[in-house]
C-alpha cells in the first residue's frame, strides 16, 4: 500500500518563514515537518510514498531526493500550477492506480496510528476513510458529524462560530480506494472537501470517519509553529528527536557545547554542534538549531533558533522565531511573536516589537526600534528622520498607512486645538499621502489648514505668520521619482530640531497615538489669498530699488512644479521683463534627475543667451532652490553661486556676519574679509543654519546647494525669496553675473564617498582624529583637520547611509586631490 505526501502549498500565513522555503522544510525541533511525516509512515510500514509538490518543489526535491536516507523509496508528482488537495493527488494517479492508498499533508504534525486507520477502513467497507481529531476550536477547518458506525453524515469546510455543529474536524488524512480519482477531473483545481467529499456524499457513497485520539496540530500559523514546537518538547507527541537528555526535559544533540556555568530550564533542545557560552540562560521551549552560537548573558525564552544563527551578548529573545544563517548582535531584543526571516542581521541594541515579521535578507539597524514589519525596505532604520525628513520609497517604505502613524506621533506631540499647516508638491502620490495625514491630524484633535499645492517657501512662511504650531509637508524626493520625503516644520516653519524630532519617534517608536474624543474632532480649513499675502509682505520687506529704473529681463524656469503657482501673482507686481518656461504643474514628473537637471539648465541657457536677459533662475520643483545662469548663458555651479550671491550681499550691507555649513570653500572668508564681513560657520544639518540666520546681526545664509537665506524675510531657505533678492542686487550694482563671478578667485575643493559599515563609522572617526596628530581639528560637524598651509580636509559621516564623506580644499587642484586621496585611504582602512 502506498502513501501519498501532500507538500505542495506556499505556507503564505508563515510568512516570512516561508518566503523563501517551503511550508514542509519549516523545522520542528531541528527537523523538517515533512521528515517527521515521512518517519511517521515509515514506522507504519508506507515506505513507497508520492509526494506531490508545487511552491519551490526543487528544495524538496533536493532536501529529500529519493528517500534512501530515510529507508523508503520517495517519487515526485510536480505540478505546473496550482490543482488543489484533489488534483494534487489525481496528478500522481499512475502510480495509485492499483490499490488503494494513504493521503497526508505534508505540513501537520501527528502521531495518528494509521495501521489501525487503514483497518478500520478496510472493515468498515469504506470508500473513503478521513481522519477525525476532536478540536476544541474547530473554525479553521472542516467539520464532520459520524454515526454510531462512523459513517459520515454531514460536513462543513471553515465555518463560522454560528455554523458550528461539531467539535469534530478533519484533519486532512485519507485512506481511499483507487477508484475515487476517476471523480476529479485532471487538470483542473479540485479540493476534497469542498468538491469531491460533497458529491460522494450526496450519492450516498460510503464516506466513513475514523476519530483518532491522537496528537494533531495543522501547523498553519506562527501561534501553531511555537505550540507544536512546545508540545514536542513537553512529549505530547510520539515522535523521535535527535541527542540525549541529558538531563529532564533538556536535550542536547551530538557535538553541542554547553558551558557549566549555562543557565538550562527545561524541557528546551540544543541541536548539534551548537554552541552555549557561560552566562546564558535558556528557558523552557527554547530550540536552538544546528550551529547556533549562544554568546554570554543572552536570555532565551520559548524562542526557536534555526541553523546557523548567532546570538551575540546580552541579547533577549523571548517567544520569538529567527530564521536560519541570521545575526542577532548585542543587546538586542525581540519581543513576543516577533518572526525574523532567513540571512538578517539584526544590529546591536535593536528592538523588534511583539508580532513584527522581518523579511529574508534584511538589516535592522544597530539602536532601531522595528514597530511595523520589515517587508519590502532593504534596512529597518536607527532613526525616522534622515536629512530631508522622514524619507523612502513611495507605497514601499513610504505608505498611506505610515503616514498616519507619522501624523498620529506628529499631534501627539502638541496640545489639542492646535493649528497644523499642510501643504504638497504637484505629485499625485504627496496628495494621497497629505490625505492620510490631514485624516491622522484631525482625529487627534489638531486643526488643519490645509493650502494644497503650495510652494515649499510658502509652506513655511504661512507655518510662521499664522497662529500655528508646525506644519506638515509632503514632496517628492528630489532627483529620486519614486522617493518622497515627509517634512516635519516647527512654529517658526523651520524644520523640527533634533530634540523635536527625538521626541517625535519615541512617540512613534511606543505607538501611543492620543486620539480625540467625538466632541474633539478638529478642523480642516482652507486659507485664502495665500499668494498675495506672501508676494506683499517679500516685496515690503526686501530692498527692490532701481529694478523699474534697470529695465532688466529675466528669464525663469519653474521645472513644472509648484512654483509656477505663486510667481505670476510675484511678478505682476514687480514689473519686469519674464521669460517663463514649464510654468505648468507637471503631475508625472514631479522632480528632475541630474541629466534632467542639466538638460533644462543647458535649454535655460539658450533662451538667456539668445533673449540678451540679464540672467536666468531655474527653481527647483518646489521652490525652495535655485539654479543661476548667466548673461552668457552659462550655468552657474551651486558653489560659485553662494560665492555670488555673499559678494553681492556683502558688498551692500558692509558689515554683520554670515552663516554657511563648514564644507563651504574658504574662499567665502576671503570674500567675506574683502566686505567687512564675518563668517559663523555652522554644521550642515538644516535646521542647524536656519537657527544660526535667525541670529540678529546674521545678513545672509546660504547651504552650498542652491539653498539661501533671506534673514529680513526669513530664517529659512526661500528660492523665491533669493530670486527676488537677487533681482534688486543685479539692477542696483550694473554688473553682470559673470562679471562678478570673474572677480571671486577660483576655489579647489573636491568631495568623495567612501563606503563604511554602520558598526565601524565611530572607529573612523576616532582614527582620523588620531591621524591628525598636532594639527588643528574643528568638530563643528564631523572632523575638520586644517594643515600648516591652511589647505583642509572635512571627514563627516552620513547621518543615514554607510558611507562617510569627504571634502578636501588645497591651494591647486593637485594639492586638493592628494589630500583627499591621503585622508580617504585613512577611511578606508580605519573602516575595514
Amino acid at each position: 500500500m502506498k502513501a501519498v505526501v501532500m507538500a505542495g502549498g506556499e505556507g503564505t500565513r508563515l510568512r516570512p518563514m516561508t518566503a523563501n522555503q517551503p511550508k514542509p522544510l519549516l523545522p520542528v525541533v531541528n527537523r523538517p515537518i515533512m521528515e517527521h511525516v515521512l518517519r511517521l509512515l515509515k514506522r507504519h510500514g508506507f515506505t513507497e510514498t508520492v509526494v506531490t509538490v508545487q511552491f519551490l518543489a526543487a528544495l524538496i526535491r533536493n532536501y529529500f531526493g529519493d528517500g534512501e536516507e530515510l529507508g523508503m523509496s520517495l517519487y515526485y508528482a510536480t505540478e505546473e500550477v496550482p490543482l488543489g488537495t484533489a488534483g494534487s493527488v489525481r496528478n500522481a494517479q499512475e502510480a495509485l492506480r492499483d490499490d488503494r492508498f494513504l493521503v497526508i499533508s505534508g505540513d501537520a504534525l501527528t502521531d495518528i496510528d494509521l495501521t489501525d486507520m487503514v483497518r478500520f477502513h478496510k472493515e468498515s467497507g469504506a470508500l473513503v476513510t478521513i481522519g477525525l481529531k476532536r478540536m476544541p476550536n474547530p473554525l479553521e477547518f472542516g467539520i464532520i458529524i459520524v454515526d454510531e458506525a462512523g459513517r459520515i453524515q454531514r460536513f462543513l469546510e471553515k465555518p463560522t462560530w454560528g455554523q458550528v455543529f461539531s467539535d469534530t474536524v478533519n484533519t486532512g488524512i485519507y485512506v481511499m480506494e483507487p477508484e475515487v480519482l476517476d471523480r476529479v477531473t485532471a487538470g483542473e483545481s479540485v479540493d476534497w472537501s469542498s468538491d469531491v467529499f460533497p458529491e460522494l456524499l450526496a450519492e450516498g457513497a460510503p464516506l466513513y470517519g475514523y476519530v483518532a485520539d491522537c496528537y494533531w496540530e495543522d501547523v498553519g500559523t506562527h501561534e501553531s509553529y511555537l505550540k507544536a514546537q512546545a508540545d514536542m518538547l513537553s512529549g505530547k507527541v510520539d515522535v523521535e528527536m535527535d541527542g540525549f537528555e541529558v538531563s529532564p526535559g533538556v536535550w542536547q544533540a551530538e557535538g553541542a557545547e554547553v558551558d557549566p556555568g549555562a543557565v538550562l530550564k527545561g524541557p528546551l533542545y540544543i541541536g548539534d554542534y551548537a554552541k552555549v557560552e557561560a552566562g546564558v540562560e535558556l528557558r523552557e521551549f527554547t530550540v536552538l538549531g544546528s550551529n547556533v552560537v549562544v554568546k554570554e548573558g543572552a536570555f532565551l525564552h520559548r524562542a526557536v533558533v534555526h541553523d546557523n544563527v548567532f546570538v551575540g551578548p546580552s541579547t533577549n529573545l523571548r517567544g520569538c522565531v529567527v530564521g536560519k544563517n541570521t545575526d542577532v548582535m548585542a543587546g538586542a531584543r525581540v519581543e513576543e511573536g516577533a518572526v525574523v526571516g532567513d540571512e538578517c542581521v539584526i544590529e546591536a541594541e535593536a528592538y523588534l516589537s511583539s508580532e513584527v515579521k522581518i523579511y529574508p535578507f534584511k538589516t535592522i539597524e544597530a539602536g532601531a526600534v522595528v514597530n511595523t514589519s520589515v517587508i519590502w525596505e532593504s534596512r529597518g532604520q536607527r532613526t525616522l528622520f534622515g536629512p530631508r525628513g522622514v524619507s523612502g520609497l513611495i507605497n514601499v517604505e513610504i505608505t498611506p498607512e505610515l503616514a498616519v502613524r507619522l501624523a498620529s506621533a506628529y499631534a501627539t506631540t502638541l496640545k489639542k486645538g492646535a493649528t497644523v499647516i499642510t501643504a504638497r508638491d504637484a505629485s499625485r502620490a504627496a496628495r494621497t499621502l497629505k490625505r492620510a495625514v490631514i485624516s491622522a491630524l484631525t482625529a487627534s484633535a489638531i486643526n488643519v489648514a490645509d493650502l494644497e499645492a503650495a510652494p515649499l517657501p510658502v509652506a513655511r512662511f504661512e507655518t510662521a505668520r499664522e497662529d500655528c504650531t508646525g506644519g506638515v509637508v509632503i514632496r517628492t524626493t528630489p532627483g529620486d521619482p519614486q522617493g518622497v520625503d515627509i517634512l516635519f516644520l516647527d512654529a517658526d516653519g523651520a524644520d523640527l530640531s533634533q530634540a523635536a524630532q527625538r521626541k517625535l519617534e519615541r512617540v512613534f517608536g511606543r505607538q501611543e497615538y492620543r486620539r480625540a474624543f467625538p466632541g474633539e474632532i478638529a478642523e480642516l480649513s482652507y486659507p485664502a489669498r495665500i499668494a498675495e499675502t506672501y508676494s506683499r509682505d517679500l516685496l515690503s520687506r526686501v530692498d527692490m530699488k532701481g529694478v523699474p529704473e534697470a529695465e532688466l529681463k529675466i528669464v525663469l524656469d519653474c521645472a513644472g512644479g509648484v512654483a509656477s503657482l505663486l510667481l505670476p501673482t510675484l511678478l505682476g507686481r514687480i514689473g519686469v521683463d519674464v521669460l517663463t518656461m514649464n510654468g505648468r504643474l507637471d503631475e508625472t514628473s514631479p522632480t528632475e534627475t541630474p541629466a534632467e537637471r542639466a538638460r533644462d539648465l543647458r535649454r535655460l541657457g539658450e533662451l538667456v543667451a539668445s533673449s540678451r536677459a540679464a540672467f536666468g533662475v531655474r527653481f527647483d520643483p518646489v521652490g525652495e532652490r535655485i539654479s543661476l545662469v548667466d548673461e552668457n548663458g552659462t550655468p552657474i555651479d551651486d558653489d560659485r553661486a553662494l560665492l555670488v550671491v555673499l559678494d553681492l550681499i556683502a558688498a551692500e550691507r558692509c558689515g554683520g556676519r554670515v552663516a554657511l555649513p563648514v564644507t563651504t570653500t574658504r574662499v567665502a572668508e576671503q570674500v567675506c574679509r574683502f566686505h567687512g564681513v564675518r563668517v559663523e560657520w555652522t554644521s550642515t544639518s538644516q535646521d542647524v543654519l536656519t537657527k544660526a540666520a535667525a541670529a540678529p546681526d546674521i545678513i545672509f545664509a546660504a547651504d552650498g546647494r542652491g539653498g539661501f537665506v533671506l534673514p529680513e524675510f526669513s530664517s529659512t531657505i526661500d528660492g523665491i525669496a533669493a530670486f527676488v533678492r537677487l533681482l534688486g542686487l543685479v539692477a542696483r550694482t550694473r554688473l553682470t553675473l559673470s562679471q562678478i563671478e570673474q572677480r571671486i578667485p577660483d576655489a579647489h575643493l573636491l568631495r568623495r564617498s567612501v563606503p563604511t559599515p554602520w558598526a565601524a563609522k565611530g572607529s573612523v572617526m576616532r582614527h582620523v582624529v588620531e591621524a591628525a596628530g598636532e594639527r588643528t581639528v574643528d568638530t563643528t560637524d564631523g572632523v575638520r583637520v586644517v594643515e600648516g598651509d591652511g589647505s583642509w580636509v572635512l571627514v563627516l559621516p552620513d547621518p543615514s547611509e554607510a558611507v562617510t564623506h569627504l571634502w578636501a580644499e588645497g591651494s591647486g587642484g593637485d594639492a586638493a586631490q592628494i589630500l583627499l586621496e591621503r585622508w580617504a585611504e585613512v577611511v578606508e582602512r580605519a573602516g575595514s
